[in-house]
């Protein structure tokens, strides 16, 4: 769409046109930075264009009437995604939704009990295999200590027995001189020699 302004021809901010396809043109290659300037451009100066006053009026117009459009398109949709907020929050929506959390929280739940009861009668189990196992231990103790007492009273009334037995032979005040009437009859060489097997080998005579 073109429109005469101020005697010229310029074409007109299509603002509710529906987007075309974008159009890729063809370009030219361009120079690389360390190409010289072109003959035909030396000691050329850039003027910028002319600008018609009342062209830029309308570009101003046109361009404030384009930010009043989109801030209204932007309400429009942050009000609409507030709505589906509030509809998600409060609404049907966020009623099923709790319908929805509750059954699954009570499934959950469910579990939750049936899991604790599984883990309790284990525990429980475990527990009264600990208590046996400790009476067991607790017993076998008690019996091996009962087994150690008894073999070390044994063992003291054999070493009882044996130095009763021994305290026949002692020398008394009232055998002391029935031993020494004994001992100088019956002398008795202690002054001898042995081999490795324990044999007298050599043994002096008693004078």
């Amino acid at each position: 769409m073109f429109q005469v302004i101020g005697g010229r021809t310029v074409q007109a901010v299509r603002l509710f046109a529906p987007r075309s396809a974008v159009l890729v043109e063809a370009v030219r290659g361009r120079k690389s930075r360390t190409d010289p300037v072109a003959k035909s451009k030396e000691g050329r100066i850039k003027v910028p264009p002319p600008v018609d006053p009342e062209e830029m009026v309308v570009l101003k117009e046109r361009y404030s009437e384009y930010q009043m459009i989109m801030k209204a398109l932007r309400m429009e949709f942050k009000e609409e995604v507030l709505r589906k907020k509030y509809e998600d929050d409060r609404g049907s929506k966020a009623e099923e939704r709790a319908r929805q959390d509750a059954a699954e929280h009570r499934v959950l739940m469910a579990f939750n009990d049936q899991e604790n009861q599984r883990l309790l009668a284990l525990r429980i189990t475990r527990i009264q295999k600990e208590n046996e196992e400790a009476e067991r231990k607790k017993l076998e103790a008690s019996v091996q200590r009962e087994q150690e007492q008894q073999e070390f009273l044994r063992e003291k009334e054999k070493e009882v027995l044996k130095l009763q037995e021994d305290a026949k032979n002692f020398i008394t005040l009232e055998n002391l001189d029935q031993r020494i009437e004994e001992a100088l009859d019956n002398p008795k060489n202690y002054n001898f020699a042995i081999d490795k097997s324990r044999r007298v080998v050599k043994k002096t005579t008693l004078e």
